[in-house]
């Protein structure tokens, strides 16, 4: 949950990497896990862009009022 909110608010999966000291491939493979787990898609990735879902914008709110 921790790692959506910082890509969410990184605006990337490396920016959020650096911010959580985590490489990028580990950022991605806790994304998929969470996805998985939710049985959702949060986030539409593609080589150059992050945005977020319906669904992930939804689950960023609540994620946020979570960890706050």
């Amino acid at each position: 949950m921790r790692v959506f909110v910082r890509v969410v608010e990184c605006g990337g999966l490396s920016a959020a990497g650096r911010d959580l000291g985590l490489g990028q491939p580990a950022v991605s493979e806790r994304l998929r896990q969470l996805e998985h787990h939710l049985g959702a898609r949060l986030l539409d990735r593609n080589t150059r862009s992050v945005k977020v879902t319906d669904v992930g914008a939804v689950y960023y709110a609540r994620a946020k009022q979570t960890l706050e």
